[in-house]
């Protein structure tokens, strides 16, 4: 027998991110099962029976100089290099750059303070040699194993890396703050740095401690937690401001060096609550706001035009293999 009633349903919510860049969070659904001790220790600043959004702390101030660091790349050209023996190596031209933008929070002034381009020809090639496509040279970048596509892309990462490093250092201040977009990575050394993960590819957490993060409200965080992944470090997230109510509207994951005290890693959640809210970019302006902080787009903007014309640079490319036959 019916009621003539039908059952309840799951409430439905629109990510408000251009479908184009993916979705904010892109993990498995949550399971019931708790985190293993191996992998997350949650009771880092609160017992996980206490666990419960916590508010900004009035006695804690934004820093007087923020700098954003964040790099781009590009696949310029894919090619293949005929070995003397008769086999063949795929590889990828690429170009990237690292920018690091200043934020004067006294001022409320914001200005590039630097930026740097790399290049490089990237392939498991044992005979390849530069590239020189006009005045553009891609020096090679050899790559472990056959070459297969998926490491030669993310082979770009690590010297990516290294310009970020070398851009942010020569900016930095005493006193200030430094956002890494992105994972920290082999950051992690560098004082006084924050790694902004505004896509959530991994849940962490076990379906109750899920409920606190997808509870928060805007201009909240969660307790922070300690991760045992491979990178290890501490990280908490934070809830931006967002009109949406959609559980994940809005929540990056923020982290920080494992290496330092618990007190230190709490200070530092702390901190980016009263910092990281003020660069929240809004849907008007952004496809993936609140997440893709304001100075960081603008940033992204410069070191894209910086990498120069992908259509002139393929042809480039191609007019010096030609040539080198």
């Amino acid at each position: 027998m019916t009621t003539g009633e039908e059952p309840a349903g799951a409430q439905l919510f629109v990510d408000s991110w251009d479908p184009g860049y993916g979705a904010s969070f892109e993990a498995a659904p949550a399971g019931p099962a708790t985190p293993s001790s191996a992998q997350v220790d949650a009771t880092v600043e609160l017992p996980v029976v206490d666990w419960r959004a916590i508010d900004v702390c009035r006695d804690v101030s934004a820093p007087d100089v923020v700098l954003l660091v964040d790099g781009v790349r590009r696949i310029d050209a894919s090619v293949w290099t005929a070995e003397p023996d008769g086999t063949s190596f795929p590889g990828v031209a690429a170009s990237y750059a690292a920018g690091v933008v200043r934020c004067d929070l006294v001022r409320g002034a914001a200005s590039l303070a630097g930026a740097t381009v790399g290049r490089g020809l990237f392939t498991a090639s044992p005979s390849a040699r530069e590239v020189v496509a006009g005045r553009i040279r891609y020096p090679v970048h050899r790559v472990g194993g056959s070459g297969e596509m998926n490491k030669l892309s993310a082979a770009v990462q690590g010297p990516l890396t290294a310009l970020e490093v070398e851009v942010s250092g020569a900016a930095r201040t005493d006193g200030d703050l430094l956002v890494v977009d992105g994972p920290l990575r082999s950051r992690r050394n560098l004082p006084r740095t924050l790694g902004y993960v505004k896509t959530q590819h991994s849940q962490y957490l076990d379906a109750r401690l899920t409920s606190v993060v997808t509870g928060l409200r805007s201009g909240q965080r969660s307790p922070v937690f300690r991760l045992g992944t491979a990178w290890g470090g501490y990280s908490w997230y934070l809830r931006l401001p967002v009109a949406s109510r959609a559980p994940w509207a809005g929540v990056v994951r923020v982290e920080c060096s494992a290496e330092l005290p618990e007190s230190a890693a709490i200070g530092l959640a702390d901190l980016s609550l009263v910092t990281l809210p003020r660069f929240a970019s809004t849907p008007y302006k952004d496809p993936r706001a609140p997440q893709n902080l304001v100075p960081i787009a603008g940033l992204e903007r410069r070191l894209r035009a910086l990498l120069g014309d992908a259509r002139l640079l393929h042809r480039a490319l191609t007019a010096a293999a030609r040539a080198g036959r």
